[in-house]
């Protein structure tokens, strides 16, 4: 950071973010503290002697977590403490979607908001009880969202809408607000990452309205994570044992190695990063050894814990700079993730849940999994298909041609059975007929320029597909 004289730059920034007319003075002022920090250089890197593994008084198995009471009236009294967040400031673009990633469809014509909002009106309608949602958008998401969401106006769920805070993005080579060099249009703000979920929950008056009705704990998680349920033995353990924040995290397997994972550090419970590791240490990270575990972002947070910590401005989370490029500008984004904030907490704890709850669709591959027979569909819940035998879910690779949803789901009749299947392997220009069964490992493979239909009613076992007579 030498290269940028922080005496220099700063009163002239201060200066320039005054001027910007479209963010609030709360916003203003949050950018400011944000660059003025990344500016000091704050240490991001940590003393590797120092790590020490979690115990299981730190990072608890969810095996050990005492069963909920069945009395319902006690179930409603819990329930009754309870707020659920989901993150939607993200755009479906990198699936060749416009507007709201929340609202792909995923199973049965329904979307993930479609999902989030049966599971809790199932569950106010099954206890009495009244969970709201909360939805955190980005200046991004929130016009369409507004929108989507008046169909729900019949539901029993009160349904809040919030957004996140909108900075200006940094021009590189001198630090002056995008927007200050006359580009006035969307790409010159940026929302700083679900970091920001703390003090926006405050900013936005949410945060008292809640605890004034008696809330006390929110449970935050992306929006595109279909494991991310409301579980009422996580709960239960959390205001049993007056846990300030509780972090969701599950074994990590070779996919994952780069998630964050929790770790003992001076005495508090801390997220590690790939980011903050020395590079003499990033195999060491990466390995399945002695990291164990990540974060699936599922996150449990005390409510009034949150107003104490951001009325004292204490949440000072690790700073992530994210270089972009904006018609030809070389730009930054400083950024921040909610899991770094579980340091600043008291009696802070990891839960180290079953794979079940980590069930996050990023691409198409993950899209063809979750429209499978390897899971069904009730009451809102994507629940695994228990006829699968193998405990992994089958590793699936398409090429670009499927990337986008429209082009995903026109390259499909109907979505094949995977129940034994292992690997999937698709290159080039391949349709599936209707009625398929893969098993095992299969890679199918189009030859440039040819295009290869895989017939109605085709069962593909442990084979490699090249040509029509392959099959």
């Amino acid at each position: 950071m030498a290269a940028v004289d922080a005496a220099k730059v700063l009163p002239k920034l201060k200066s320039e973010v005054a001027t910007l007319s479209q963010i609030s003075e709360n916003e203003k002022s949050g950018f400011i503290n944000l660059v003025t920090r990344y500016l000091s250089g704050e240490a991001q890197q940590v003393d590797w002697s120092k790590i020490q593994t979690p115990t299981d008084k730190v990072v608890v198995p969810y095996d050990s977590l005492a069963p909920v009471p069945e009395d319902a009236a006690q179930t409603k009294k819990l329930l009754d403490k309870l707020v659920v967040l989901k993150l939607n400031g993200g755009l479906g673009t990198t699936m060749g979607c416009t507007g709201p990633k929340s609202v792909i469809e995923v199973r049965n014509g329904l979307t993930f908001l479609d999902l989030i909002v049966i599971q809790i009106e199932t569950l106010n309608a099954k206890y009495g009880c009244s969970v709201p949602l909360l939805l955190m958008n980005s200046f991004n998401t929130h016009d369409d969202t507004a929108k989507i969401i008046e169909k729900y106006a019949k539901s029993n769920i009160e349904i809040h809408t919030f957004n996140q805070s909108q900075y200006p993005r940094l021009v590189k080579e001198d630090f002056t607000p995008l927007p200050c060099k006359g580009n006035t249009g969307k790409d010159a703000w940026y929302p700083p990452g679900h970091g920001d979920v703390f003090s926006s929950l405050k900013n936005s008056g949410k945060l008292d309205a809640l605890l004034s009705k008696g809330k006390e704990y929110v449970f935050v998680a992306n929006s595109d994570n279909l494991g991310a349920v409301v579980d009422l033995k996580i709960l239960s353990h959390l205001i049993a044992n007056k846990n300030e924040y509780c972090m969701e995290v599950t074994p990590k397997t070779l996919a994952d190695v780069k998630g964050g994972t929790l770790i003992s550090y001076e005495g508090r419970v801390q997220l590690l990063e790939i980011a903050q590791v020395p590079d003499e240490h990033v195999n060491e990270f990466k390995s399945i050894e002695k990291f164990k575990i990540f974060n699936t972002n599922n996150l449990w947070i005390n409510l009034q814990a949150i107003k104490r910590l951001v009325e004292a401005d204490a949440l000072k989370m690790e700073i992530i700079p994210n270089p972009k490029e904006v018609n030809g500008v070389n730009v930054l984004q400083l950024e921040t993730a909610a899991g770094a904030a579980i340091r600043f907490f008291d009696n802070a704890i990891g839960i180290n849940v079953p794979r079940s709850r980590f069930l996050p669709v990023k691409a198409t591959s993950d899209l063809l999994l979750v429209q499978s027979d390897l899971y069904t569909l009730a009451d809102g819940f994507v629940t695994r298909n228990l006829a699968r035998t193998n405990p992994e879910n089958p590793s699936i690779e398409l090429g670009p041609e499927f990337k986008k949803v429209a082009d995903f789901l026109s390259r499909f009749k109907t979505i094949p059975s995977i129940i034994e299947l292992d690997s999937l392997k698709v290159t080039g220009d391949v349709w599936f007929g209707a009625g398929v069964t893969l098993k095992g490992k299969v890679t199918i493979t189009a030859k440039p320029g040819e295009k290869l239909e895989i017939p109605d009613g085709s069962v593909i076992a442990g084979k490699n597909i090249t040509a029509p007579g392959d099959i």
